[in-house]
């Protein structure tokens, strides 16, 4: 608090005026004459002091007002008094601290849901008193008494005009934000635009993200039951284009769209592939109807982004959650992933324990890292960039021993130990800290780097719609876009050859086993192993790097039955072997990694063997399937001259051949233009 401000918490006011004031006592008591004697210690204008005159009641109101913003708490109207019976007119009012008074005791409802909100009010006995005059026969109101004792916390400059009181959207501004809302950009958009706007801080204005909403919602005109019927029927015709695109919805008591999720075909056959990690990010609104959103997301073998599956509940409740969780469970045949990554919400964690009981679940350290500034920046100032990169290594670390160490250094050299953050943060930290998850896999999702094409690819689903129907219109071609963008980046990336670096076997028959990206994360554990030296036990072999004389990881391994494993747990974090087991495989002359170590779902070949020996009978699943085989040519030609030579010759006499089989024009018009031009 300012100097300024912790001046102004003198008390003026009559000294013969001891009564305590109580706040929920409605009684008229009888005004002292002492009350009304002007206060001749006063000079500073800008503090109230008994007998200062205002024209108006509303005047008063406003002075005290600023002088409580000044002062670091808000005001409110608590109570009027009529002299001499009701009907005789206002003589006396009351404005009071915002934490004045207790919350009375609602009385429980079992039909309607309770919102538990935890009150601000504590009793606080701050207040003005006005009571009105008549002086030479005009009127005005006088001050007759004033206490400005708080039993809280005030608060700083810097944080007074987020209270509710102080947040106010000006008639202009709402026409931006209503004009904004119609072009479709975000509320997070919006707030930073009109920051620039006018010239402001980030966090500066007026008002808050959660007050834009609440204003867009009540913006709201259009009719929600054709709305429904709208998105209902447009996702009936998805289905009797396409029988495998899967929907489900639920209704509230009055027959009104409540929730519903949907996924498409190629998601599904994706998700079957790809489905062990799975990002749920609910941390995105439709800005128009100010509906929660979730989005499944998981990393194909080519580290991109894939999508699952969309959902719009009506609230984030456990309820909302656990039926989202179950309906997405349908959608995958009952198949759960290994882990899901969530943004910190409570109910969600608790609907993904009791929905998916097997499933690790973990919270994304993207999300986390996003709000760092706001937690810390003006608590650490200058060495706020020192502490996050203190925070950074600490995450990845290896042992837990290590981590807590190093975790209890930090808070300590940073002074930390009563930051609320800093202990919700360590309290969580087993949904977080890599040494608490590295025994689960999750595909390289945890990574901080994997956020900014995540969050590029879940964009393509955010541009605001006015119609709920054209929403799930513009989600089917995010991921047709997606989809054909990707298998364009496939090509690519095996069209150039792949530099091996350490010539060794292992490395060359990996190379032809897995996709470049997959191959790049072992090539570099590869480099790395020779850099180690291993020393055989009784029990397995110590690995350790070669300037180390102690220490080191633990490996085991069953050459008979081609298993090896590592206490690092490398391995069953990211599907890629680590340099502890490369060097043993190699240090025990083994010219090839085990097949069990180059996982499915990180081999050049997406297309699952079951798929080719169950072709697809229906026309668009072939034509997708046909695409997918294309593929997977040209990811096999590309690896020599020889073979895209032969490739070549052979596609050019099947074209010949295709082009003279007949044509019908209804599978023609079925076919996607994208598929055309393969």
């Amino acid at each position: 608090m300012s100097d300024e401000a912790g001046e102004m918490l003198v008390v003026y006011d009559d000294p013969s005026d001891h009564r305590s004031l109580s706040l929920d006592d409605t009684s008229s008591t009888a005004e002292s004459l002492d009350e009304t004697r002007l206060s001749l210690e006063t000079t500073n204008d800008t503090v109230p002091y008994i007998g200062q005159r205002f024209s108006t009641h509303d005047a008063a109101y406003e002075f005290y007002s600023e002088f409580a913003k000044r002062c670091g708490f808000s005001i409110r109207r608590h109570r009027t008094e009529g002299k001499d019976g009701v009907g005789k007119g206002l003589t006396r009012r009351y404005f009071v601290c915002h934490r004045a008074g207790n919350t009375p005791i609602k009385a429980s409802n079992e039909s309607k849901p309770q919102r538990n909100r935890k009150s601000s009010r504590c009793g606080c006995q701050a207040y003005m008193r006005i009571s009105k005059a008549t002086e030479l026969g005009g009127l005005e109101w006088r001050v007759t008494g004033f206490a400005n004792h708080h039993n809280h916390e005030l608060l700083e400059p810097n944080q007074v005009r987020f209270l509710p009181a102080y947040r106010t959207i000006s008639e202009s501004d709402k026409s931006r934000i209503l004009m904004f809302a119609k072009t479709g950009i975000s509320v997070q958009q919006m707030m930073r635009l009109m920051e620039l706007e006018k010239c402001v801080e980030p966090g500066y204005l007026p008002f808050t993200e959660k007050d834009v909403r609440n204003l867009l919602q009540s913006f709201r005109k259009l009719d929600h039951e054709e709305e429904s019927i709208d998105l209902l029927r447009m996702c009936r015709n998805i289905k009797e284009k396409d029988p495998n695109f899967k929907f489900e919805y639920t209704l509230d008591s009055n027959n009104r769209l409540e929730n519903i999720a949907w996924s498409y075909a190629s998601s599904i056959q994706a998700y079957d592939i790809f489905g062990d990690a799975v990002v749920f990010d609910t941390s995105h609104r439709l800005t128009v109807f100010d509906m929660p959103l979730g989005i499944w997301v998981g990393m194909n073998n080519y580290g991109m982004p894939c999508f699952f599956g969309c959902v719009l509940l009506r609230e984030e409740s456990l309820g909302s959650f656990s039926w989202a969780l179950k309906v997405f469970l349908g959608f995958m045949s009952g198949k759960a992933p290994q882990t899901i990554l969530t943004d910190q919400n409570m109910c969600l964690k608790e609907a993904i324990s009791m929905e998916m009981p097997t499933t690790k679940h973990a919270l994304c350290i993207w999300m986390i890292v996003a709000k760092f500034p706001s937690w810390f920046n003006a608590v650490l100032g200058e060495r706020y960039n020192e502490w996050k990169g203190e925070f950074y290594r600490l995450y990845n670390l290896e042992s837990i021993e290590d981590f807590e160490l190093g975790w209890r250094e930090m808070v300590n050299s940073f002074g930390l130990h009563s930051n609320r953050h800093i202990i919700n943060l360590y309290g969580l930290r087993s949904l977080w800290a890599l040494p608490f998850l590295r025994s689960h896999f999750f595909a390289g999702l945890t990574t901080i780097g994997q956020s900014k094409s995540v969050n590029a690819f879940i964009q393509r689903f955010l541009s605001a719609q006015t119609r709920l129907a054209h929403f799930v219109e513009q989600a089917a071609a995010a991921v047709d876009f997606k989809d054909q963008a990707g298998e364009q980046q496939t090509m690519q990336q095996n069209l150039h050859n792949i530099c091996l670096k350490t010539g060794a076997p292992m490395e060359s028959h990996a190379a032809s086993i897995l996709t470049p990206h997959a191959f790049s994360k072992l090539q570099e554990q590869l480099v790395l192993a020779a850099h180690y030296a291993s020393f055989q036990m009784e029990d397995g072999f110590l690995v350790r790097h070669h300037t180390k004389a102690d220490g080191g990881r633990k490996v085991y391994w069953v050459p008979r039955e081609g298993i090896i494993s590592c206490r690092c747990h490398h391995f069953e974090f990211s599907g890629i072997l680590c340099r502890h087991a490369l060097r043993v495989l190699s240090t025990g002359n083994c010219f090839q990694i085990p097949d069990r170590y180059l996982p499915d779902r990180w081999r050049r070949i997406s297309t699952p063997l079951k798929l080719i020996q169950n072709a697809p009978s229906d026309h668009g699943e072939k034509v997708q399937f046909l695409q997918s085989l294309v593929s997977t040519l040209v990811t096999e030609s590309a690896k020599s001259k020889e073979r895209l030579d032969m490739a070549t010759e052979q596609v050019s006499i099947l074209l010949s051949q295709v082009r003279e089989q007949p044509v019908s024009l209804q599978t023609t018009r079925e076919i996607p233009s994208f598929h055309r031009n393969i």
